[in-house]
């Protein structure tokens, strides 16, 4: 048996920032992992590059996450902002680089570098880090913490549950934590997959595995309700399963939340930078000037060639269709399926390919300046396991480095 000042359990983003900032304070911390390297899912983020942060400031990242959400990251993000985020990299040797978009890598590419910093930093903390120790239980006892691992039982006056949600389950998070955070008596928002491809059962979309377009304006919406749910633009990725990429990665947490996603439908703007009536005049002018061409192949002026033949069948328009037999209402039909083509929606890939869970401890409960229970003394939460989840892009990592901060930073500030 064990005694500490602190125990965090989780090494991941946020565990390894709490864990630090409350070494460096003199407190004996322990840091707790199942797994035998820290910051796995670090390591497999940004296709192991690891989009550390975004290029804003706090009140950017607040914005960007639900109104409630943003709301209760900005004591933390005034505290750690990205600035500090990058400072804090920068400082240990590793070089940054903003990317399209605003998303901020190591020069390296390399997520292993973003972690050593973080477990370096940690080492000079005077914290421990504990690796392959699985956490079993924790329980509130005489006013104190007890923590069993597989491998011994531990105590502490303070806890910080940073065990993530049930994304990625490669790396470990299992959703420990919320069994945890329940018998403490914590209401917990139903978890759900975000940032995750969207399924559909259309054939066509499938057979266009391997496609992708740099730019796509996307609506997700109700038909019985005629009312979008969500709207984003970027790059689109077509599949095996459906389509992915950042808008639609984006738009996910919304069709998890539905209880019946087959009603809703993806609604794509292929060309969103052209009007209506721009394609129409381009349409006319070409059937004008170039009518023995393939109708098919105009399209393909705007989309790559595989989409543009499998939207031209989708209007109606044959592979040997010239320009100049098309009739007005084929080009109509074309223009329509350009700028408004319905995929409907059949789910998602769920938690396994999700790279944030959406819901976990409600943050009514939770101090938003020092990320301690409202609950329980001496409880802290960060990272993945509260209710926050934002857009693709660095703002998850974000708030989890600034919880993690701030759990670290506060823990026994009120006895000092």
């Amino acid at each position: 048996m064990r005694d500490w000042d602190v125990i965090v359990v989780g090494a991941g983003a946020a565990g390894l920032l709490a864990a630090e900032r409350a070494g460096r304070r003199g407190l004996r911390t322990a840091v707790f992992d199942r797994n035998r390297e820290p910051g796995v899912k670090i390591l497999m983020s940004g296709g192991t590059r690891c989009n550390v942060t975004h290029a804003t400031d706090a009140r950017g990242i607040a914005d960007a996450f639900p109104k409630y959400q943003g709301a209760f990251l900005r004591s933390s993000l005034a505290a750690f902002p990205p600035a500090a985020m990058i400072g804090l990299v920068e400082a240990e040797g590793v070089a940054t680089k903003v990317e399209r978009g605003g998303k901020v890598f190591p020069v390296s590419d390399r997520a292993a570098d973003i972690v050593r910093a973080l477990v370096n930093r940690l080492d000079r903390s005077g914290a421990t880090l504990i690796l392959g120790e699985t956490v079993l239980d924790c329980v509130r006892a005489d006013g104190r913490f007890e923590v069993r691992t597989s491998d011994a039982c531990h105590h502490a006056a303070r806890l910080v549950l940073t065990t993530g949600g049930c994304s990625y389950p490669g790396s470990g998070t299992r959703g420990d934590g919320y069994g945890w955070a329940a018998r403490f008596g914590h209401t917990l928002v139903p978890a759900r997959p975000a940032l995750t491809p969207i399924t559909t059962d259309e054939a066509w979309v499938r057979d266009l595995r391997g496609v992708t377009l740099d730019d796509a304006a996307i609506r997700l919406v109700d038909p019985e309700r005629n009312r979008p749910l969500a709207a984003r633009r970027g790059p689109l990725l077509f599949a095996h399963f459906g389509l992915s990429g950042p808008a639609i990665l984006d738009m996910s947490r919304e069709v998890s939340g539905q209880s019946d996603p087959r009603r809703l439908c993806l609604v794509v703007d292929f060309v969103p930078d052209l009007s209506e009536d721009d394609l129409r005049v381009r349409l006319d002018d070409a059937a004008r000037t170039d009518g023995g061409r393939r109708a098919a192949a105009w399209i393909a002026d705007h989309l790559p060639r595989r989409l543009a033949e499998s939207l031209a069948a989708r209007a109606g328009i044959g592979p040997h269709a010239r320009l100049a037999e098309l009739p007005r209402g084929p080009r109509r039909t074309a223009i329509d399926r350009l700028k408004r083509l319905e995929i409907p929606v059949s789910g998602t890939l769920g938690f396994r390919k999700a790279e944030v869970t959406a819901g976990g401890v409600c943050l009514n409960e939770v101090d938003s300046r020092t990320m301690e229970s409202r609950r329980v003394p001496g409880l802290f939460f960060a990272g993945e396991i509260l209710d926050l989840d934002g857009p693709i892009g660095g703002y998850n990592f974000q708030a989890a480095f600034s919880t993690g901060w701030a759990a670290g930073s506060r823990i026994g500030s009120q006895d000092e």
